[in-house]
């Protein structure tokens, strides 16, 4: 029987961004991608390999987060020197498929707050524009893990950035997670925001003529939530 030792399906761009880190695409990853796609996957599977993904991603961006020297005492008595977080983190999901994250979130990071954006297609403008926010109330303080699992044209996460900066984040505390990203959509969100570290899963071909991400997932929300 072959074997596949590496993936190879997957598309970049020539020149990704230097603050988009991708996870390790082993065969594994690949897989598991793969299921997802498959638009003949059951809902319960793409529930079950979706969140294995996500979690993957939560781990990579807690990676991310600067450390301190911090020195502890074993059960042996001994003194082990390790480190510790610096400070606080939050979760922020973009409303719906974003909340699809939190799950994720909370299994590795215990107690996190989290708090929540919904932004939608001005019909008038055809521009993103903010319909409700709820964030922690101590959200500048903290660092910040923005969840959404696909950036096709980077419209909405360039606002959700927009809101957290008015609400006193520094753009270097935002870790932005997602599971699929557009080249053309990573170039938008990485220019106007190139402090904002990326974490995304796969970066996919490009967007077809009605912005879908090809080769994608389809409208991961419908699939997520609806039976």
């Amino acid at each position: 029987m072959a074997t596949v030792t590496a993936p190879t399906s997957q598309t970049a761009p020539a020149s990704i961004p230097p603050s988009v880190c991708t996870l390790a695409h082993t065969a594994q990853l690949e897989a598991l991608y793969t299921i997802i796609r498959d638009k003949q996957t059951s809902r319960g599977d793409f529930l079950f390999y979706s969140d294995r993904i996500i979690r993957l991603l939560v781990e990579e961006g807690l990676n991310h987060l600067p450390v301190v020297p911090k020195s502890v005492k074993t059960p042996t008595g001994a003194t082990y020197d390790g480190v510790g977080f610096e400070g606080k983190i939050c979760g922020v999901s973009i409303l719906r498929a974003g909340e699809a994250m939190e799950a994720g979130l909370r299994e590795v990071c215990r107690s996190v707050r989290i708090g929540k954006i919904l932004i939608q297609r001005d019909e008038e403008t055809a521009l993103p524009k903010l319909f409700y926010s709820k964030l922690p109330p101590d959200i500048a303080k903290r660092y910040v893990l923005l969840l959404d699992p696909m950036l096709a044209t980077g419209g909405s996460a360039i606002k959700a950035v927009e809101v957290l900066l008015e609400n006193g984040v520094p753009e270097e505390r935002i870790i932005f997670i997602n599971l699929i990203s557009a080249p053309e959509g990573l170039r938008n969100f990485c220019s106007k925001y190139p402090k904002t570290r990326v974490i995304t899963g796969w970066i996919d071909q490009g967007l077809n003529e009605k912005a879908y991400i090809i080769p994608g997932l389809g409208d991961f929300g419908e699939r997520r939530y609806c039976l």
